[in-house]
């Protein structure tokens, strides 16, 4: 395909879901921590994202404490961070919600990373992938747990143009304690 047929850009949507957050009692859910397992995969996370090559031009966070700290953890793992935006939707959010967040990405964005909850995430990833390579389409299914990391990739003039079905799931990695693992 040529850059006349091509149809835009090409675009990468990274999914991370937070990292494992604690249960301390008395805490609001919006407001529980990440967890020493978390904090030790959090950073790990971003290790594997700089290591696939998938560092985002910007990222869209839950305000949630525990994603708050996921990002705040990978994140610094790289030279400069790029600009990210805590979006309240993000913590409640269904694969529609998801989808109208995504949607409202500048142009100039070629890679964006979300960082939410389950379920939303997984069925968000789901959604979005027509095809996948080798297996990481039936990882996502069986399981996306806390730390997963899924890379969709299109082609689309604008990141309104993205829609069901429309993306290839490149990669679905769980990074685990400063190893980045295709595993639980």
């Amino acid at each position: 395909m040529n850059d006349r047929t091509r149809p835009g850009a090409l675009r990468r949507l990274v999914v991370l879901r937070h990292a494992k957050s604690a249960w301390p009692p008395g805490i609001a859910d919006h407001d529980r921590p990440l967890a020493p397992r978390g904090r030790r995969d959090a950073p790990a996370a971003g290790r594997a994202l700089a290591a696939a090559d998938c560092l985002p031009d910007l990222a869209l966070c839950s305000t949630a404490v525990r994603a708050r700290q996921t990002w705040e953890l990978a994140s610094a793992q790289w030279g400069t961070p790029p600009p990210v935006h805590h979006d309240p939707r993000v913590y409640t959010a269904d694969v529609t919600d998801l989808l109208a967040v995504v949607r409202t990405t500048r142009t100039e964005v070629e890679t964006l990373l979300l960082i939410g909850h389950n379920p939303a995430l997984e069925e968000l990833v789901l959604t979005l992938a027509g095809d996948a390579l080798d297996d990481t389409l039936e990882r996502v299914r069986l399981k996306f747990p806390t730390s997963a990391i899924a890379v969709l990739t299109w082609y689309g003039p604008t990141w309104d143009a993205l829609a069901p079905g429309t993306a290839l799931l490149t990669e679905a990695l769980v990074p685990r304690g400063g190893n980045a693992g295709r595993g639980d």
